[in-house]
């Protein structure tokens, strides 16, 4: 279900908004949808990267503790 909901915006944020969603073939609406779902799975990605910095911090990688995976790692060439 959607809703409808009244937002501010800066003129010329809606004017780029306007351009690019035009140039797309799309509306302003669906591509303002996108927008937010893409800055939301940022937070959440962004969220989820400092867990996993605060857990290395709380529990240090020991030394000699992923040697036993060394040989299994391949290192491709870009």
């Amino acid at each position: 279900m959607m809703k409808t909901v009244q937002m501010t915006l800066d003129e010329n944020l809606i004017v780029s908004v306007d351009k690019v969603a035009k140039r797309l073939g799309t509306t302003r609406s669906a591509f303002t949808r996108q927008a937010l779902k893409i800055a939301l799975r940022e937070v959440r990605i962004n969220e989820l990267e400092r867990k996993h910095c605060e857990g290395y911090k709380r529990k240090p990688v020991k030394k000699g503790e992923f040697e036993d995976w060394e040989a299994e790692q391949v290192w491709v060439e870009p």
